[in-house]
């Protein structure tokens, strides 16, 4: 698009481009440039794409504080973490935040937050209608609920994902790790492993305790004394999976089967077996838990269990769009709660040894 004389003008006050300047080159109404870059079915669709290429040109990025005043909304969801700092992997945070990204329309922008932080700021922390849309609580642990119910009281739509809670009042998509862990223990038994060791995540992290339930209650159904596995504790990070994994090895015990209860653990863990001279799954055999983007790329691919993150992160974004659409309505939608199995990938780090 070739620049005009309006153009030229407007750009040379080196001032940042606003709605007026886009409806002056544009030959519109500010009001048209408005309904146009907020995808009104009111503008032409060859107006609204002329509009927006031009917006994209000149880097227009819209004024969100003046958009709230006017519409009452901020067009922000806040995602928040129970914490960013420590038991939140990498790539558990990339996969949640891209997934939620696809889903949402243009207009929308995300802030990632720490519950943790929000709870120790809380005399001053204020949590309304002016700062956020709408809020994802990506939940680890009870000690989240006092957030929730912070949220809960702002009136602010809220959707909780991947620990179930007690409050049946709210939206919330929750992650079956329990039946997960068991399960793939069980497959390990099956498969004649009678030695197991587990890495454990962090103990305060519902996603942790469950996992181990789970796990223990396998041995237990299948004749194995839980009390002989050998448990390592990380922090579901690669260096703790390392960490344990030594200990394990270096401990006198031979286990033929190691769980980790992430997969960033179980990185951790074979590089360990290098190192320590193990094979995988020869003399050794070991599980994740997730299915990372990676996990299939390992040497050897990872046998994991795939954790629903997607399919959680759509159904809350779907759930809270809705929230949003029928604010200020009278009619209420229901309470959606729901628990999602996991899902068993066998891959080649175990050994079949029965």
């Amino acid at each position: 698009m070739a620049k005009n004389v309006k153009q030229e003008e407007i750009l040379n006050r080196n001032q940042s481009i606003t709605i007026k300047d886009l409806a002056k080159i544009a030959g519109v109404s500010h009001t048209t440039v408005s309904r146009a870059l907020n995808g009104s079915e009111l503008v032409k669709e060859s107006t609204r794409k002329k509009i927006t290429e031009l917006a994209k040109q000149l880097g227009y990025t819209p004024n969100i504080n003046a958009r709230s005043l006017v519409t009452n909304r901020s067009y922000v969801l806040g995602i928040f973490f129970t914490n960013l700092e420590t038991g939140t992997s990498t790539s558990f945070l990339t996969e949640v935040i891209e997934q939620t990204q696809r889903m949402l329309s243009s207009r929308y922008s995300i802030s990632i937050n720490s519950i943790d932080k929000a709870i120790r700021d809380i005399e001053q922390y204020s949590l309304s209608v002016s700062n956020y849309d709408g809020v994802i609580i990506i939940s680890q642990s009870k000690s989240d609920d006092q957030f929730i119910a912070e949220v809960i009281d702002s009136g602010v739509p809220l959707v909780v994902l991947n620990r179930r809670i007690a409050n049946k009042d709210v939206n919330n998509y929750a992650i079956n790790d329990y039946l997960g862990s068991k399960s793939v223990t069980e497959m390990a038994i099956r498969m004649g492993h009678r030695h197991f060791a587990l890495i454990q995540g962090i103990e305060t992290f519902e996603s942790a305790s469950q996992r181990t339930a789970g796990f223990m209650d396998a041995l237990r159904e299948a004749g194995l004394n839980p009390d002989e596995a050998i448990i390592g504790q990380g922090d579901y990070k690669p260096r703790s999976g390392n960490i344990a994994m030594r200990q394990i090895l270096s401990s006198g015990k031979a286990p033929t089967c190691v769980i980790c209860e992430n997969d960033d653990m179980a990185v951790g863990a074979l590089d360990a077996c290098v190192e320590l001279g193990y094979r995988v799954p020869d003399d050794i055999s070991v599980i994740g838990f997730d299915d990372m983007s990676y996990s299939k790329y390992l040497m050897p691919p990872l046998t994991t269990v795939r954790k629903p993150t997607s399919t959680i992160v759509k159904k809350g974004v779907s759930k809270l769009m809705g929230l949003l659409e029928q604010r200020g309505k009278k009619e209420n939608e229901s309470v959606d709660r729901e628990v999602i199995s996991s899902e068993i990938i066998v891959r080649s780090s175990v050994k079949k040894i029965n």
